[in-house]
């Protein structure tokens, strides 16, 4: 076998206090913080000066993590994720099963949560929703029905 699991899923952020606030209103557990410098993150990502805060979530079941970065240096780069459509190039989301869809989007909010499209029933099976917070991160919401 190639590989054991999936660790975890990176997403750099510019405000990491929002973006943490979002996930844990979400229902992931902030498992810590750190900050991250020197030889070894410059040679794992291919970038000089690495300097970043990081911040790992899980999942209630503990099966699964999300990491947050924060990029002191080099900055972040990239155009605007709050503009991009659901389908641009490249990661475009993280799923997670929930148990009550329209409750959760009603929680996430006041954190600067917007639904694209609508609320969306897939045939007798799921309510599924994409839902846009902070830093332009789309979350997917799926609800499975009875």
């Amino acid at each position: 076998m190639a590989i054991q699991r999936m660790d975890n899923v990176g997403i750099v952020v510019e405000d990491m206090d929002a973006a943490i606030a979002y996930f844990v209103e979400l229902g992931m557990e902030l498992e810590g913080r750190a900050e991250v410098k020197g030889p070894v993150a410059d040679r794992c990502t291919g970038l000089d000066g690495v300097h970043c805060d990081i911040a790992m979530l899980r999942t209630p079941d503990g099966h699964s993590r999300l990491e947050l970065s924060k990029y002191r240096t080099p900055p972040a780069t990239a155009p605007d994720p709050r503009e991009r459509s659901h389908n641009v190039l490249g990661t475009h989301r993280v799923m997670f099963a929930v148990d009550d869809l329209e409750a959760t989007v009603d929680r996430l909010r006041p954190h600067g949560a917007e639904v694209l499209g609508d609320i969306a029933r897939f045939e007798t099976s799921y309510l599924l929703a994409y839902v846009r917070g902070p830093e332009g991160i789309i979350v997917g919401l799926a609800q499975q029905l009875d």
